[in-house]
C-alpha cells in the first residue's frame, strides 16, 4: 500500500510540474522541503487557500494522531519552496497561533468543510501554516 501511495504522489507531482499546474491543480501547490533527518529533498502536493498575501496549508494528515512528515520537515528546515501553477518561489512559513489561527481555520472550513471532519478525528490541534512569498 505504501508503494502505491508513493507512486501516486510521484505521478501527481510529475504531472503538476509538466503541465505547469494545469492538471490536478485546483487549489493545489507543490511544497518542497528538506528532510530534517535524511537531508533529502521531498515534494508533496497540498491543498492550499489564498490568505493574507500568501498560501495557507493545513497539516491535518487526514485527522491522523500525528502531524504529517512535511510539517516536521518544514519545522526542522524552514527554507522551503512552492510551485503554484507554473510559478516556483521561495516562501517563509509561519505556523499560525491564537486569533490568527482561529480566523484562518474558519476560512479553511468555510471553503473546504471536510477539514472539520479531520479535526473531529484527532485530539491534536491541526497546524495551519501560512507560506509568504519572499519579496
Amino acid at each position: 500500500m505504501r508503494f502505491l501511495s508513493r507512486l501516486f504522489m510521484a505521478i501527481h507531482v510529475g504531472m503538476y510540474r509538466l503541465s505547469g499546474g494545469r492538471i490536478w491543480a485546483n487549489n493545489v501547490l507543490l511544497l518542497t522541503t528538506t528532510g530534517r533527518k535524511s537531508g533529502k529533498v521531498r515534494t508533496v502536493p497540498l491543498g492550499c487557500f489564498n490568505w493574507q498575501g500568501g498560501y495557507l496549508i493545513v497539516a491535518s494528515n487526514g485527522g491522523a494522531p500525528n502531524h504529517p512528515g512535511w510539517y516536521h520537515n518544514l519545522k526542522g528546515q524552514p527554507q522551503v519552496k512552492v510551485q503554484v501553477l507554473d510559478k516556483v518561489m521561495t516562501v517563509n512559513p509561519q505556523v499560525l497561533t491564537g486569533e490568527d489561527r482561529s480566523q484562518a481555520w474558519q476560512h479553511v472550513i468555510n471553503a473546504a468543510p471536510g477539514y472539520a471532519g479531520h479535526e473531529k478525528k484527532t485530539t491534536r490541534e491541526i497546524p495551519l501554516v501560512l507560506l509568504l512569498p519572499e519579496r
